[in-house]
Formats: C-alpha cells, structure tokens, sequence
C-alpha cells in the first residue's frame, strides 16, 4: 500500500525554485576558474583530496562494504517484496530496456575507456607491490583488482542513492530531489534553506562530474578518429565532436524519456554486446575463458581483504590512489547515476532493483574486462605487445592499441568509436534529464528548455575545459566533495531504514487490525470455534503430533 502522506506533489512550475539560480552561478563560477587557472585549482584539489583520503580512508572502505551487505539484507528480507510504487504498480520499463538505461547511465564510456587502460596499468605497477612488474602474477591480480573497482562496490553506491529515493518518491510521493530522502529525519525542513543546499550541492557534483567525463570521452573518440581515419589529434578536432555530439544529445533530450534516452541506451547494449562478441572469438578465446574463471575465483577468494585493506603497515598510497579514489569518484556521480536510476525504476521491487542494479551490473563489468583487459593481457605475455606503451603515452589509446592486434582491427575501432559516441550522447542526454529534475523543484518531466540549457551549459564546460587543459582541475574537485557527500549519504540511510521500519510497522498494524475485524465478524455470524478456523491466531500453539488438539480461547 501507497503512504500517501505528503502534502507535496509534482509542482506546475518550477522556475521560482532557488536552486536553479544558485546552482547556474556556482557552476559558472567554478567553471570559470578551471578555465583561468587551471593549475591553481588542480593544486588545491589534489591537496584537499590527499587530506581526505589519508585520513577518511577507512570510512570510504568501510561505508561502501557495509552498503553491500546493507542492500542484500534488504533483498533477501521481507523489505524485498515491497513495490517502489503502489503495490499493484507494473514496471515502467522491460527487464532489458531498464539494464541498459541503467548501464548506459552508471558506468558506459568509463567501462570503454577503462576496459584495456587499468589491466595494464596494474600490469606494469601491481597493486600493494604484490606481484613483480609485467609477470604473470601481476597479470592476475590486474584483472582481480579492475573486475573489483568496477564491480559490486562501485554499484553499491548508486544502488543506495537510487533506492533511497525511489521509495521515497514512489512510496512516500515525494518530489524527485536528493532533498527528499531525508524527510524522515529532517521533516520539513528539507522545504527550506537546508533542502535547498542539498539539492545544490547534487547539482554541482552532477555538472562537473558528467562535464569531465565527458571530456575524457571526448579525448578518447579523438584517439580512435586518429586511428581510423587520421584525424589529427588536438583541441580543434576535440571541439569540433564535441559540438556534433552536443547537437546529437539535445536532439535526444528534445524528446521523452521513452524515446531518445531509451532508444539510445538500447543501441549501446546491442553495439557493446557485438563488440565483445567479436573481440571474445577473434581474440585468445580459450585464454579468456580461463581468465575469467581464474578471476571469479580470485575475487571471492580476496574480496574481503580488498575491500578493508589499506596496509597502514607499509609505505604505500596504493589503496588511496586506486580503491578510495575509484569510491570518491563514484560518489562523486551517485546524485545523478542513483536519481536516474530512481526515475526509471517505478514498479520494481526492491529485490529485482537490488538484482539489476547491483548484481547484473558487476556481473557485465566482469565480463567486459574478462574479454577486453584478458586479450591486452595475452598480448602482452604472449603476444607482440606494445599495450603498456601505448598506455604509458595516451591512456585514451589503450583500447585502440590492443584492437589494431586483431584480424579486423580497423572496423574494430570503427565501432568502438561508433559505441563510444552512442555512450557520450546517453550519459550527457541522461545528465541533462537528472539536472533538469533537480532544479525544477523536483518534477518527473522537466521542461524541454531546462533540459536543453543544461545541456549546452554541460558541453560549453567540457569544451572549454578541453581548450584550457582544466579538465583534471575539475575532476579533483568534484572527487574532493565526495567527502561531504558521504557523510550525507549515511545519514540517508539511516533516513531509509527509518522509513522502511516505519511503514513496515504501519502496515502490521494495519494487517493486525483487519485480521481482528475479520475474527470479530465470524464469530458473531459462526461463533468462536469457526471464528478461529477461519482466521487462525497466529500465536497459538498446536501440540506437536495432535491435529485434533483444540486452540486455546482468546
């Protein structure tokens, strides 16, 4: 059953709201000094983030492992049933459609760029300094640790986020807004200043997260065009994609969510799906096969000690620099990847949403670096090599550098450009949904026009950016506020179990109070002993061995 008790609904007009305002002047401001003082800023970024890894290290391990275990307990427990809706509410979307939405938005042309580029660089400096360089020990712990960043971890994070606020929004019929999933231990405060600051602080994480990516995107597409056409390499050629790929995502954000985003997303999944199928046969198939089951193997054999190990015994900023720094920089994106992912998930249970959105993610990641980061890593151990330097030169080329190795590597790397366009036009078209969202006090279908500002305010940074070399800059910061952000996320769930618990109890109250209305009226028309036949008490006892044991009176 739908609670129903919030007075707040999907405004008519959201352009009063002041997070709109204060939002566009605080990206622009932050923005601009990217721009104008790039290395400046990356300085105090990269000072402020060493702070808060060396000494908040820990509570990023140990928050994201117990979300872990959080979003289990609530799927294997009678939370799991309950709908993100009204209880006989359908999905919105099909199975398929729905994973690739959600995989388009949460990882996409991160995956891409990734896929070849950390194997390898675990590869050559293996992480804790627990294998040698370029051995084959280092090899498998490359592919242990990338299928571990990019796995369970990561998507918990999201996961935590969007289901936070889709039991709040349809369940409780909040307004869309990272605000609102702390109602329950705010109240009405979250109307107010307080709300307010929330919902900005997910506007500016947001921007600057989806404006970098974007621009590495970018850096990457440049790469492949250079490889498969000879297009130069530089920031002219960079602006001139990203206005054909600007003017592509706000053709896609012109229309409804069910058609651009939707379309597009599953395009991705069709494209990825055929570029890993023809890597996988084409490449050391055999070899592959026994990587991944080395790596599944690896995994749950060390997944607890990856998760909490920091080695403050040794010398090392390893698990700073790549684990905690992988948790920051998904934290960094969880307001816009969980809000998505919120917004398409109506109608699911919290089990299937912890299965899709957890689960078969990690799952898929795995695969993908099973395929991608095995086939560098053969070349490299039993191949011709050359990956690791071209990593070591432009991380943006290692995908191209191990697909020119391939019978077909050019119409390879025609669709790996191709995969990452189509990735770049869903995370920016997603990006300018989920910003619209939140600075129009919340509402289900933005206005057009927001999202179409958004959109182009979101290139004009990126290409900026891009121009200046601030692209670096921006990312530190916005990886520095994931700090912040994760104080504020375990206070959400604590305002998610408190909502959870508290409906919970409602609803047993509810059911308590029906099944005694029920016994009262069958005893009047049958008498006692009917009374109980019908509606059992649920605490009385039958002797063990005794079906005609008689059930005590009330």
């Amino acid at each position: 059953m739908t609670n129903a008790n919030s007075s707040r609904t999907d405004p008519v007009d959201s352009t009063t709201t002041p997070v709109l305002w204060i939002s566009m002047l605080l990206v622009g401001t932050f923005a601009l000094a990217a721009f104008a003082a790039p290395q400046r800023l990356s300085s105090a970024g990269e000072a402020a983030f060493a702070f808060s890894t060396s000494h908040f290290g820990w509570l990023y391990l140990f928050a994201t492992a117990s979300f872990i275990v959080l979003l289990i307990w609530l799927a294997l427990s009678r939370f799991g049933e309950i709908t993100l809706g009204p209880d006989d509410d359908p999905p919105e979307y099909g199975f398929a459609s729905w994973l690739a939405m959600i995989f388009s938005a949460g990882m996409g042309v991160g995956l891409v760029f990734w896929g070849v580029a950390e194997p390898i660089m675990h590869f050559v400096a293996p992480p804790h300094d627990l294998a040698s360089p370029s051995s084959p020990e280092a090899a498998q712990l490359a592919i242990q640790y990338s299928v571990f960043h990019w796995g369970l971890h990561q998507w918990a994070n999201y996961s935590i986020v969007a289901l936070t606020i889709a039991y709040m929004r349809f369940r409780r019929r909040q307004p869309a807004l990272i605000s609102s999933a702390f109602r329950p231990i705010l109240g009405d405060r979250v109307d107010g200043w307080m709300g307010w600051s929330i919902d900005v602080a997910a506007v500016l994480a947001t921007s600057f997260g989806v404006a970098t990516t974007l621009g590495f995107g970018i850096l990457q597409m440049n790469g492949g065009l250079h490889e498969v056409m000879g297009v130069p390499i530089g920031p002219g050629s960079q602006l001139v994609i990203i206005a054909v790929i600007t003017a592509l995502f706000l053709v896609s954000a012109s229309t409804r969510l069910n058609q651009g985003i939707l379309l597009l997303s599953n395009l991705n999944m069709w494209i990825a799906m055929l570029l890993a199928a023809i890597v996988f046969l084409a490449g050391p198939t055999l070899f592959i096969l026994n990587v991944g089951t080395t790596a599944v193997g690896d995994y749950f054999s060390n997944v607890l000690d990856m998760s909490f190990q920091m080695r403050p015994w040794h010398d090392s900023d390893w698990a700073s620099s790549w684990t905690v720094f992988y948790w920051a920089w998904g934290l960094s994106w969880a307001p816009f990847v969980g809000m998505f992912i919120a917004r398409i998930s109506r109608g699911r249970t919290i089990r299937e949403f912890v299965t899709g959105v957890m689960l078969v993610p990690a799952v898929v990641s795995a695969i993908w670096f099973f395929i991608f980061g095995g086939t560098a890593l053969h070349s490299e151990l039993f191949g011709t090599g050359g990956i690791s330097a071209a990593v070591d030169t432009d991380t943006s080329l290692a995908l191209f550098a191990t697909l020119e190795q391939l019978p077909l590597g050019a119409l390879l790397a025609l669709l790996s450009v191709l995969l990452i366009l189509t990735f770049l036009i869903t995370s920016a078209d997603s990006a300018t949904f989920v910003l619209g969202m939140f600075t129009s006090d919340g509402q289900r279908n933005p206005p057009r026009w927001l999202r179409m500002l958004w959109g182009v305010l979101q290139a004009g940074i990126a290409g900026a950016l891009l121009y200046s070399g601030g692209l670096d800059a921006l990312r530190t910061v916005s990886i520095t506020a994931a700090l912040p952000f994760l104080l504020l996320l375990l206070l959400m769930v604590l305002s998610l179990l408190k909502a959870l618990f508290a409906d919970q109890h409602r609803r047993d109250l509810e059911r308590a109070s029906r099944e005694r209305v029920l016994r009262e009226l069958a005893r009047e028309a049958n008498g006692d002993a009917l009374a109980r036949s019908v509606v059992p008490a649920q605490d009385t006892p039958v002797a063990e061995g005794n079906d005609s044991a008689e059930p005590s009176s009330d």
